[in-house]
């Protein structure tokens, strides 16, 4: 009898084993995949979803070292991480689960409202330095950036800075938390964040990419209307042979449910 109990806890053990994911990465996808992961395991209780952030870069080494079955992402995958898992007779596979706006923020109390993409590289490179040279008051500018793991960081050196430097010195926050916090309690804080993370505590600045024309506010309708220019997709990597394992969970996000819950986060369906 002790034989037939102990096999049987075994088969419990294996099919929980085999029903269970770990998700590891950006901190911007992170609040998404949370919910995401919550509402699937209450369809499917036998699920156990565990989802940490840590950055774009984070999530996509450990998914080359095997210890995440999913690397969320706020960038692409570069080309050497790819090499590094084709050296191990792994196969990648993308899937976009969502996009996202980039929010430039500042403080509250901080009246410039308008910056265009050229005042803004100058912020991030440290050309520009005091408020009143942006048509703000004479203030020191205090730029906050992600750290250099995360994909956030990245994307904004990209599509804002067009790949030049960040300035020496800048405030590196190790989550997108920490840039909120920072720049609702710093009068001359500057930072970017997903928009998903955008609340009261900070003020959001509208965007010109056209040399000031045009100057357009952070919003899920912007974004998706293609009038604000600071989007990017949101990604989920994993490794081929592990498809059997996590595709359900990624067929339920892209399904209707699941992008419903992209809506109520705060970002853009794929659809």
């Amino acid at each position: 009898m002790k034989r037939i109990v102990l096999t049987a806890a075994m088969i419990v053990a294996v099919a929980t084993a085999a029903n269970a994911q770990k998700i590891k990465g950006s901190d911007t996808v992170l609040p998404l995949s949370q919910k995401e992961a919550e509402n699937y395991m209450k369809i499917d209780p036998s699920a156990t979803i565990t989802v940490t952030g840590g950055g774009s870069g984070v999530g996509i080494s450990a998914l080359i070292e095997g210890t995440t079955d999913i690397a969320q992402a706020s960038r692409k995958m570069k080309f050497d991480e790819k090499q590094k898992m084709q050296k191990d007779g792994k196969k990648v596979r993308e899937v976009i689960v969502a996009h996202d706006a980039l929010a430039i923020i500042v403080n509250p109390a901080n009246k410039v409202t308008n910056l265009t993409r050229e005042q803004l590289e100058g912020i991030f490179t440290g050309k520009i330095t005091n408020w009143k040279e942006v048509g703000g008051e004479d203030m020191k500018i205090v730029p906050y950036s992600r750290e250099t793991s995360s994909g956030t960081y990245e994307f904004f050196k990209e599509s804002v800075l067009r790949n030049r430097n960040y300035m020496n010195g800048i405030m590196s926050m190790p989550a997108t938390g920490a840039i909120v916090q920072s720049i609702s309690q710093t009068k001359g804080g500057i930072g970017y964040i997903g928009l998903a993370y955008l609340n009261e505590s900070v003020k959001p600045i509208h965007v010109s990419y056209d040399g000031g024309q045009t100057f357009t506010e952070p919003s899920v309708a912007n974004a998706k209307n293609g009038t604000y220019p600071i989007v990017r997709p949101l990604y989920y990597y994993y490794e081929a042979g592990a498809e059997g394992k996590v595709k359900p969970f990624i067929d339920y996000i892209l399904s209707p449910a699941g992008q419903d819950t992209v809506r109520e986060i705060g970002f853009i369906t794929v659809d």
